[in-house]
């Protein structure tokens, strides 16, 4: 269920390759590295069944649809397996909902055609009103992405004490994803996903995938409570309950 994050600005070379090792020796669903180091990221995980996320027009969005296309274009045929994009948020907002499709519609052509899948970041921080998520899933589900995801992790808003925080993936948000995203788009949550605990109750929420710094706490923990076998008491549990 994780996508292990090595995206902060800072990380140097020597930080992917250690966030790499890590996510191999967790064997997570994919590390999710910047792009400019994908090729790296394939070497650094060979022999482990670990895939290669991309991020594209991150975090903020704003890049021209002809350059997410050439960034999504370059990035499959530098070998990632999947790729998490950020919408143009200012589109969003100003509802020109077919500028948002047909951007998104365009990069769907590129990942399908190199079998690819595609998150669509909708930066839930940013757009207060359940209307531009409904759409948001309304469109992603029309033209059949794999996931749609809820934050980037950098979408921070200015406080009324002048300081900057975000809140992530809330139950709110993902429940809202779930219900109006149709049965075959996959739900990613991202920003908030620290502990154990906080990846079961979203999983419960019908969230298949969580974008993580925290991975190795998580699993450890998870070893310490199901004695190294996950499929275990709560995680059998949940899926009674119809999480994914």
């Amino acid at each position: 269920m994780i996508d292990h994050s090595l995206l902060h600005p800072t990380m140097t070379d020597e930080d992917l390759q250690q966030g790499c090792m890590l996510a191999k020796k967790y064997n997570v669903a994919t590390a999710c590295i910047k792009p400019y180091a994908i090729k790296e990221a394939l070497r650094w995980l060979g022999g482990s069944d670990v895939l290669v996320c991309a991020v594209i027009g991150f975090p903020h969005g704003n890049s021209t649809t002809t350059v997410k296309v050439f960034e999504t274009e370059q990035a499959c045929k530098d070998g990632a397996h999947e790729i998490d994009m950020v919408v143009n948020i200012g589109k969003v907002l100003g509802e020109d909902w077919q500028y948002v499709e047909d951007e998104i519609a365009a990069i769907v052509a590129v990942t399908k055609k190199h079998k690819a899948a595609l998150k669509v970041i909708f930066e839930n921080d940013f757009v207060p009103d359940d209307k531009f998520k409904i759409r948001l899933c309304e469109i992603c589900s029309k033209l059949k992405v794999e996931f749609v995801k809820t934050s980037t992790g950098y979408g921070f808003i200015k406080g009324d004490d002048g300081k900057y925080s975000y809140e992530g993936a809330t139950e709110k948000d993902l429940i809202l994803m779930r219900k109006y995203s149709a049965p075959g788009v996959q739900i990613k949550a991202a920003g908030g996903v620290r502990t154990l605990d906080d990846l079961l109750k979203v999983k419960a929420l019908g969230v298949n995938r969580v974008g993580a710094t925290a991975t190795a706490a998580m699993l450890e923990e998870a070893k310490k409570r199901f004695g190294g076998h996950l499929e275990d008491s709560e995680f059998l549990q949940l899926k009674s309950k119809g999480g994914y």
